[in-house]
């Protein structure tokens, strides 16, 4: 079974959704993604006036495809990597830059929303979820011991009888 590269979750997962909701603030777009490079949503936002959200899942399942595919195109053309990709239509807008290796952010937007200021927010919030997540590689990994077992087999005997 595929996994997420990453386990983002307690302090770490707050702080990077606290970035995620000021960057929906700071650039009124209507969602906000972050996205690992096998298509897995890590954290996503969403604007309160926005409406219904597309498939989140399937939405990270192409970005991350795209960027592997674009990954591949940047090296036929003898760079290491693109670290941003602009999807431009009619009516809407889809961003996606890297953070790290291992990461995309991912924002869509409507015609009303500057590319510019949001290029320069983006870079702004990449930056700082690159660091939390960076700090994540360093951090113990989550280990169960018997104990745990046998508790939430208890929890799971008296729940489903």
């Amino acid at each position: 079974m595929i996994e997420p590269t990453l386990a983002l979750y307690g302090d770490a997962y707050d702080k990077v959704d606290r970035h995620l909701e000021e960057l929906l603030k700071n650039t009124g777009v209507r969602y906000c993604l972050l996205v690992d490079r096998k298509g897995f949503v890590l954290s996503h936002k969403e604007a309160i006036w926005a409406p219904r959200p597309p498939a989140l899942d399937s939405v990270a399942t192409l970005v991350a495809s795209n960027a592997a595919a674009t990954s591949a195109l940047a090296n036929m053309l003898g760079e290491h990597t693109f670290s941003e990709q602009i999807h431009q239509g009619e009516n809407g807008t889809l961003y996606v830059e890297s953070v790290g290796a291992e990461s995309l952010l991912t924002l869509i937007f409507d015609s009303t929303v500057p590319l510019g200021r949001v290029k320069v927010q983006t870079k702004k919030t990449i930056a700082e979820v690159a660091a939390i997540l960076e700090a994540l590689k360093d951090a113990p990994a989550v280990e169960f011991d018997e104990d745990f077992s046998k508790g939430a087999s208890a929890l799971l005997d008296d729940l489903l009888g």
